[in-house]
């Protein structure tokens, strides 16, 4: 396991913010959102991501998990023309999808430090670890959530997961 830095510019994502443990109610509804108005979208989207944050003094991983807050994004190949996504909410409306949570945004991370993490969710801290280690060499800090792109399916047996950190050059 290599972090590595890298550097991002703007991507356009399909977006449902909300808060509360992974794999739990508001998280498994949010993503059933993105996924039902991604298809009544009809164009290709990129792998589900995750934005993490939390909003104590605490180190996030000493936060209880209800507690955690997010962005789930299902990144666009462009901005989608005026109207699509509203149709596209129409079209998912009778799924029971919450689906007026999904909204379009654009950011940019700009330098990361990110690694490929294979294993169990959980196992995350040892990776996690890694980085920072990596970022404290380097003299740098975080700058922004803590990104995930889940690169396989949550219940994979091996799951791959990106784990990304926006950074910045910290005081001297």
């Amino acid at each position: 396991m290599n972090p590595e830095l890298a550097t991002y510019g703007p991507v356009t994502c399909l977006n449902v913010t909300g808060m509360g443990e992974p794999g739990g109610s508001e998280h498994v509804s949010a993503i059933g959102a993105l996924y039902a108005v991604a298809a009544g979208m009809g164009g290709p989207v990129g792998p589900l991501e995750g934005l993490w944050f939390v909003e104590d003094e605490r180190p996030g991983l000493e936060v209880p998990r209800e507690l955690w807050r997010w962005h789930l994004l299902l990144p666009l190949a462009g901005v989608p023309e005026p109207g699509l996504v509203e149709r596209a909410r129409e079209e998912a409306r009778s799924s029971g999808a919450a689906v007026d949570r999904v909204r379009v945004a654009t950011f940019t991370e700009g330098e990361c430090v990110e690694v490929l993490h294979v294993g169990a969710f959980s196992e995350e801290y040892r990776s996690l670890a890694v980085m920072e280690a990596f970022m404290a060499e380097r003299g740098l800090v975080p700058n922004g959530p803590h990104h995930e792109v889940y690169l396989t399916a949550f219940d994979d047996p091996q799951p791959r997961t990106v784990l990304r950190q926006p950074v910045r050059q910290g005081p001297v």
